[in-house]
């Protein structure tokens, strides 16, 4: 009797194990979110790429690591599990709301606009740019699996953006490349310039190829006058368990005849930045990433204290840092990034501004002063 009852246990046990797989490998495929699949021909034209090397692309430096099924079920049951005090905002941010018809007709100096985490609006040299607009409410393939953005009111509706003239990507992460981003905006959007790789998943969302452009790091395009410079990070990619470090990852210049900006995108700390710094600096402002980092991950993301040294290796006569005050992808105070890289920053001489989120920013302003709106949340 005991081992007929133990047959049917484990007969259920297998049967269920089979429908979470199936379910699993159905999801995995279908589900619109995950996006494209590099597929062989066009890893035959990556192998012309320094960054591609059997069949995906890597570091200068041999980072990440890759992790194990049980350390990567640990270190997720760690994520969802662990008690982090102060983890995100008691309170949705308030952001400042922007008025549509003066952001179409605006034509002075270039400026930014913050909408949170790591995205922002560009005007400059009379283009509209959007750098890693990420405008869902969770950085994750479905809302079940990740927490709200800390401000769900954003600056601008993105029904209300005015046309845009380009969309740049530094990767395929959720909280940086959005499903139901580029379905609201590939109807107003021009042209997307993007690392090797990346274009296939917005080809999957319905994006023509020939509004694409792939680029490797080093290369540059024109942009009007503007100059767009895709340079290296130190990074990872990938949307699902499978196709980790298939697409390439960056950072970005833009430059203008008058303004020079950079953009790290998601990056550790390690030479590239002094390298982009001494071909392209100095830059009248650096947007660095600083937050959702980790003592279990240092190669992938900064500590504040590297966001600041790389603010000098850069050159940057101004930093703001960025990847912070947007989700909770890591297991820190959500205060943590900007407090600690504002304390290294002023040791070490390097101008720091965080602005809030909709505050407008003038690339080449140097003498606006910003309050410390975070103190008090």
């Amino acid at each position: 009797m005991l081992i007929k009852i133990l047959k049917k246990v484990v007969f259920a046990v297998l049967i269920g194990i089979g429908v979470l797989v199936v379910a699993y490998l159905l999801f995995n495929s279908f589900y619109p979110s995950f996006g494209g699949d590099v597929d062989e021909e066009r890893q035959v034209v990556y192998e012309n790429s320094k960054q591609f090397k059997d069949g995906k692309f890597i570091n200068v430096k041999a980072v990440p690591k890759d992790l194990s099924l049980g350390e990567t079920l640990s270190l997720a049951y760690t994520f969802f599990t662990a008690n982090v005090p102060n983890g995100r905002p008691k309170e949705d941010l308030k952001v400042e709301k922007l008025d549509s018809v003066q952001v179409a007709d605006y034509s002075s100096k270039a400026r930014l606009v913050w909408f949170g985490h790591s995205s922002f609006l560009l005007q400059m040299d009379g283009k509209n740019i959007l750098l890693d607009p990420m405008f869902g409410m969770v950085p994750a393939p479905h809302a079940w699996l990740g927490d709200e953005r800390f401000n769900k009111e954003m600056p601008l509706d993105v029904q209300k953006l005015p046309t845009i003239d380009a969309v740049i990507f530094s990767h395929d992460h959720y909280d940086h490349l959005d499903y139901e981003t580029i379905l609201a905006i590939k109807d107003k959007t021009d042209h997307y310039f993007v690392p090797l790789g990346l274009g296939v998943h917005l080809e999957a969302w319905g994006v023509s190829a020939d509004r694409i452009t792939e680029m490797d790091w080093w290369q540059e395009k024109e942009l009007g006058n503007i100059t767009l410079a895709c340079t290296p990070a130190q990074h990872f990619s990938g949307r699902k368990l499978n196709n980790g470090q298939s697409t390439l990852w960056s950072s970005w210049v833009v430059k203008s005849r008058s303004e020079n900006l950079y953009f790290s995108g998601d990056s550790g700390y390690a030479s590239h930045f002094k390298e982009i710094g001494d071909l392209y600096g100095p830059f009248d402002l650096a947007l660095l990433e600083c937050g959702q980092y980790n003592e279990l991950w240092p190669d992938i993301h900064m500590m504040p204290e590297e966001t600041a040294q790389a603010g000098l290796d850069i050159n940057a006569k101004r930093i703001m840092p960025i990847h912070w005050a947007g989700f909770k992808l890591a297991l820190h105070d959500w205060k943590d990034p900007i407090r600690r890289v504002q304390k290294k920053a002023s040791e070490m001489n390097v101008k720091v501004i965080a602005p809030k989120i909709g505050q407008e920013i003038v690339v080449t302003d140097s003498v606006t002063t910003y309050t410390n709106w975070w103190k008090n949340l």
